[in-house]
């Protein structure tokens, strides 16, 4: 199972929206359920995916064969794509990761699914809190 900020994947449904006809291909990055101010009812080590981060300049390695170099073995985390032609699964094309979320037209709350990097389907649960608060130190 994956846990993912509702205010996360609505934020990802509307980019790949608004950049229909092309794919959104984001990393994914994660926050221990502990960390949040609110109890989850996860164990606090659990995962809930919290952020995204764009993609680099220059990653034209990892382009040409859909694997992110720059991520350790073992930590392949997890990633968004869209598929705007409606597939509902991972493909040849997909940059992969532990987990990919996949969303397609319309876009919506049922038009999202996760899997892992054989193509199985994974549980996808949408936990409604907030990450912690983040800054930058002075």
């Amino acid at each position: 199972m994956i846990y993912v900020t509702r205010d996360l994947l609505t934020v990802l449904r509307e980019r790949a929206a608004s950049e229909d006809p092309d794919e959104v291909n984001v990393r994914l990055s994660s926050t221990p359920a502990g960390e949040f101010e609110t109890d989850l009812g996860l164990d606090p080590a659990t995962p809930v995916v919290t952020h995204f981060t764009l993609p680099s300049v220059g990653g034209s390695v990892s382009s040409v064969f859909g694997v992110d170099l720059g991520t350790p073995a073992g930590e392949g985390g997890a990633r968004f794509v869209s598929h705007p032609d409606g597939f509902l699964g991972i493909s040849r094309t997909d940059d992969l990761a532990g987990v990919v979320i996949v969303a397609v037209p319309p876009y919506d709350a049922d038009s999202v699914a996760a899997f892992d990097r054989s193509g199985d389907g994974v549980e996808l649960a949408v936990v409604d809190a907030a990450p912690p608060t983040e800054s930058v130190p002075e």
